[in-house]
């Protein structure tokens, strides 16, 4: 069992994140005695649809001060009416965990006007695995819980997303052609980390380009994806504005491609290293209440920076490389873009799958490992 970093709440908190990261698990291990309502459960989801005054009622005699938890509250936004009723009337404290915010994110769903903190949980990183923390075994198979020291890790995965994202797709009915949607998955994790060409997509998938907007937003809802936008400078300088789409997880994206069984090839190390790094900056950032925007940064001319983030210290651009052996050229888009950031201070990084830390440039070029432990020991983003 991992000790995760997320801080244990001390008010009501929305905690989201994709299935499969343990959410429930830490809400247990937190709150042992809280009192607990599992909507995954679907008689008590019934239940609590046909009548939600009865979990105000049930909850009315706990003490004041005590936590409640509720599993993946998007199943009955209508609690949420009784959770407002209880957090004001009752002073109770609630734990609401979610997979998905598509539900909630329609009109007339009530979100507590502020009376929750929203929170998210990730796979586990490289910092909470320590010692078990494995370079390769992560970019193959992710860092779901429940596929670390699992022997069985690519049946769990290709369950994960046949079972979760196709049924769970179904349940919701956030989309009824189920096979316009799975030819869409593929492609979309076949295609992560590049500038997302929705034409290109409609084309392969057979679906309309409209629909297939929609499917991404669906990716997002779900917490299963997200858009790492270009960086923005002044109108007059060409760059590229396409926005990259990232899966939360290096394992779950191989299911998608169906790459699972096989090592990752040379083609696909450099989008999912991209991926893992990116992933774990999203988790820090987020576990440390930092709330810095993530860009990449393209010109014109396919002259690129992986990563760009704008601290309260100034600039962090990073480079993330694949290879075994660093090359200067790896860092013309490191050059490039501080250029273009100006006179404002900027560190810059590569990342690569080597063994030796260098300094070329002022680059600073760190294996995988370095880097991660310089961020989690927050020496890169305060």
């Amino acid at each position: 069992m991992y000790e995760r970093f997320l801080a244990t709440p001390n008010s009501s908190v929305f905690l989201f994140g994709p299935r499969g990261v343990g959410k429930t698990t830490l809400a247990r291990q937190r709150l042992p005695s809280a009192a607990t309502y599992d909507l995954l459960d679907s008689r008590e989801a019934v239940r609590l649809e046909q009548a939600p005054q009865q979990l105000y009622d049930e909850c009315s005699a706990l003490d004041r001060g005590s936590w409640v938890v509720i599993d993946e509250v998007q199943r009955v936004p209508a609690l949420l009416n009784e959770v407002h009723r209880l957090i004001e009337q009752r002073g109770l404290r609630f734990v609401l965990t979610g997979s998905s915010a598509r539900k909630l994110r329609r009109g007339g769903v009530n979100l507590l006007a502020g009376r929750a903190l929203t929170k998210n949980l990730f796979p586990l990183v490289s910092a909470e695995l320590a010692r078990d923390f494995d370079v390769n075994q992560t970019l193959r198979f992710g860092s779901l819980p429940s596929v670390i020291g699992n022997r069985e890790q690519v049946d769990y995965l290709q369950s994960y997303t046949s079972t979760y994202l196709l049924q769970e797709i179904q349940q919701e009915a956030f989309t009824r052609n189920l096979g316009g949607f799975a030819r869409f998955l593929e492609i979309a994790a076949r295609q992560n980390g590049q500038q997302t060409n929705m034409l290109n997509i409609s084309r392969d998938a057979g679906v309309k380009r409209g629909t297939v907007g929609n499917y991404f937003e669906i990716l997002v809802d779900t917490l299963i994806g997200f858009w790492l936008p270009a960086w923005e400078l002044k109108p007059k300088t060409r760059q590229v504005r396409s926005s990259k789409f990232y899966f939360f997880d290096c394992g779950v994206c191989r299911a998608l491609t169906r790459r699972l069984p096989f090592p990752p090839s040379q083609e696909e190390l450099g989008p999912l290293l991209e991926t893992f790094v990116i992933n774990e900056l999203r988790a820090y950032l987020s576990y440390r209440n930092l709330y810095y925007p993530l860009r990449y940064w393209s010109s014109y001319n396919g002259v690129e920076a992986d990563i760009v983030l704008e601290t309260a210290r100034g600039f962090v651009v990073i480079e993330i490389k694949a290879a075994n052996r660093w090359e200067k050229k790896f860092q013309r888009g490191l050059k490039t873009a501080a250029e273009r950031l100006g006179k404002r201070k900027t560190r810059r990084y590569g990342v690569y799958l080597g063994a030796r830390a260098l300094l070329l440039d002022d680059v600073r070029v760190h294996p995988v490992r370095d880097f991660l432990a310089e961020l989690w020991d927050g020496g890169l983003v305060r």
